[in-house]
């Protein structure tokens, strides 16, 4: 499963880059937050790509990465946007 991976980037060349095995795409159907700095509320994201790496993910909205962690209830709260440059955001990893 590929699609929605930037042009040119596969799940096997996202594994190699993070040294992660088992990285993974991860599906929509899950609550996607980020935190916004001095407000109690978490703003919404719509990613159109979720990838897993263990318990943290990079979440792609509007073309920007998000870094988060995967919560037990499948929910996924990210803290930062780490720009639209997929190497360097697992780099970040």
């Amino acid at each position: 499963m590929n699609s929605g991976l930037p042009a040119g980037w596969t799940i096997e060349r996202v594994r190699a880059l993070s040294g992660d095995p088992t990285a993974a795409p991860l599906s929509f159907d899950r609550l996607v937050v980020v935190e916004t700095a001095g407000q109690d509320d978490y703003e919404p994201l719509r990613p159109d790509v979720i990838l897993a790496f263990h318990e943290l993910c990079l979440v792609r909205d509007d073309d920007e990465w998000f870094m988060g962690q995967l919560d037990d209830d499948g929910s996924v709260i990210c803290w930062a946007s780490y720009g639209s440059d997929l190497a360097e955001a697992i780099r970040s990893l």
